[in-house]
């Protein structure tokens, strides 16, 4: 049996297939002459960005955020990779402007794309890609419409999540539904931990859908808003505990708002601290001591919840000094309930 030549030649043949496809994305990139306008932001608009130029797509404007110096800045920076390719970007405060529009309409796009751009963009804007306006939301549409999906999702104690490409309408994320990609919330994933897999998730679906997009090939599907949600945006606030809610809600409080977000929030002997990383301890009984006392034992503090159980913090931000599971415990004991 003369395996090696059966075996160099099926190599051979899976180079030749392999040099084939290449060779068909490289003549297919080159000859892409469809043109988008993005509007971008985050870690998704980073990665996203980045597969509309490996497919060849011509952008002539980015339209993205100046990072707010009120925000924790953890993510990568849309502006810098058009930097790096020499793409024109434009910050303002409303895209809807008439100046932005006119500039925008004589840049005749095919398609605009959004991802994770933090303004609405009006009908007048929507009406001027000939091909249509897409986004990415993160969340499985119809499902958690709006504002940051990803920490309601968490907050809400889901176990899925993921990202939608659909058409743009006035009527936020409404328009017909073009490809999804769902991921998985494990039970101690944090929102960041969660947002993590999503961007993986957006890279995903927009390599899936764009060639049929710039062939004229994708199908779409209405959405059927009565089906799912909508929720507005978060404030650092609403990252207070209330301690008489059940041990399992503050849970999903402080993974939903854990660090680099503004994290879930309380005062302990008359300090304001940050609970960055704690965990629920099951059987758990201590209905006869009131909401957010601290309880300590041998091997660790709790604090109680409203439904007789505790969460054990794992990290506290503390005056903004961070400390360790060890640290958090000792720190938690020398103010446990008398």
């Amino acid at each position: 049996m003369n395996t090696g030549v059966a075996d160099s030649q099926s190599t051979a043949v899976a180079d030749d297939q392999t040099t084939a496809v290449e060779d068909n994305k490289t003549t297919a990139v080159a000859t892409n002459k469809t043109t988008a306008v993005v509007f971008a932001y985050h870690n998704v608009g980073v990665r996203c960005l980045r597969v509309l130029l490996d497919q060849g797509m011509r952008i002539p404007l980015v339209l993205t955020h100046v990072d707010s110096p009120t925000e924790t800045i953890w993510y990568d920076s849309v502006a810098a990779v058009c930097a790096e390719h020499g793409i024109e970007t434009l910050s303002v405060d409303d895209p809807n402007h008439p100046d932005v529009v006119s500039r925008v309409r004589a840049l005749s796009p095919d398609f605009f794309f959004a991802f994770y751009y933090r303004k609405m963009l009006g009908a007048e804007l929507l009406a001027i890609p000939t091909r249509g306006a897409l986004n990415m939301h993160g969340s499985l549409l119809p499902k958690y419409r709006g504002r940051v999906p990803i920490n309601w999702a968490v907050l809400h104690g889901e176990t899925e999540t993921g990202v939608s490409l659909h058409y743009m309408d006035v009527k936020p994320d409404a328009g017909n539904l073009v490809a999804q990609t769902s991921v998985p919330i494990l039970g101690d994933d944090t929102a960041h931990e969660v947002f993590q897999k999503v961007v993986v998730a957006a890279e995903m679906t927009l390599v899936r859908a764009l060639p049929q997009l710039i062939a004229g090939t994708a199908a779409s599907v209405p959405l059927d808003l009565k089906a799912g949600s909508y929720f507005s945006g978060r404030k650092p606030e609403d990252g207070r505990i209330d301690w008489s809610l059940s041990a399992h809600d503050v849970y999903n409080l402080i993974r939903a708002v854990a660090p680099p977000y503004p994290g879930a929030f309380t005062k302990i002997g008359g300090e304001h601290v940050i609970v960055a990383r704690a965990r629920t301890l099951a059987g758990t009984q201590a209905q006869k001591l009131a909401p957010g006392s601290v309880v300590c034992d041998k091997t660790r503090a709790s604090i109680v919840c409203g439904d007789g159980q505790a969460i054990e913090p794992l990290a506290l931000v503390v005056n903004g000094a961070s400390l360790n599971r060890e640290a958090t415990s000792v720190w938690l004991s020398a103010r446990q309930a008398v």
